[in-house]
């Protein structure tokens, strides 16, 4: 074979084995079936603890998430059309009325309806449920530079069914609205196993 045609198809060789490993890759940048992280609806009841905030006549919103330290208080939420606050479990100032609870309903991927108890969170007692992959014996395998970088990615998809995320003992954990399964598997399949932890705010009831 000519030089020239051999050196032409080592490269064409070299191209196609690059373009294989990248693909197989996995981190930040890899495709798990196109952007954005996916959102599953509840097939059922959930129960979600959290503050009802309401602003003059709009809807209330649930908000399970961050809540600005303010007086009164700031949030973004699951709109609440239906809602009504239970007496003497809520405040109001500056034409803002809200009141922290624990909440059973369903949440429809528009809107969240109350379907069963409401109870206000001083006097909510839920099972204790602790995430083994906080404890020291079974740590993630991510460093700092590696976490972070998936961190920032995850943000850069502006999607607000992540309510935050943190890392500890080797893993970027990431607070979702709901999980069933399908974000973690998402999250796995992206950046690989043992980097990223997914926590469901919203719990089956």
């Amino acid at each position: 074979m000519p030089t020239r045609v051999l050196a032409a198809a080592v490269a064409l060789l070299l191209a196609a084995s690059l373009t294989a490993c990248a693909s197989a890759g996995s981190g930040p940048g890899a495709d798990a079936g196109g952007d954005g992280i996916p959102a599953p609806v509840p097939a059922g009841d959930v129960v979600g603890q959290g503050t009802v905030l309401q602003q003059g006549d709009a809807d209330a919103e649930f908000c399970i998430g961050a809540v600005a330290e303010s007086y009164p208080p700031q949030c973004g939420g699951m709109p609440m059309p239906e809602w009504t606050f239970p007496e003497g479990t809520y405040e109001e100032a500056s034409g803002v009325t809200w009141g922290s609870y624990a909440i059973i309903g369903r949440w429809d991927g528009e809107a969240f309806a109350v379907t069963g108890e409401v109870v206000p969170l001083a006097l909510y007692s839920p099972l204790a449920e602790f995430d083994e992959r906080l404890e020291e014996a079974n740590a993630g395998e991510g460093d700092e530079a590696t976490l972070t970088a998936i961190q920032d990615e995850l943000s850069g998809f502006g999607d607000d069914s992540v309510l935050s995320s943190w890392q500890q003992n080797g893993y970027l954990f990431v607070q979702v609205r709901y999980d069933d399964g399908t974000v973690q598997e998402w999250m796995d399949a992206r950046y690989g196993p043992a980097l990223v932890a997914v926590q469901s705010a919203l719990l089956d009831a």
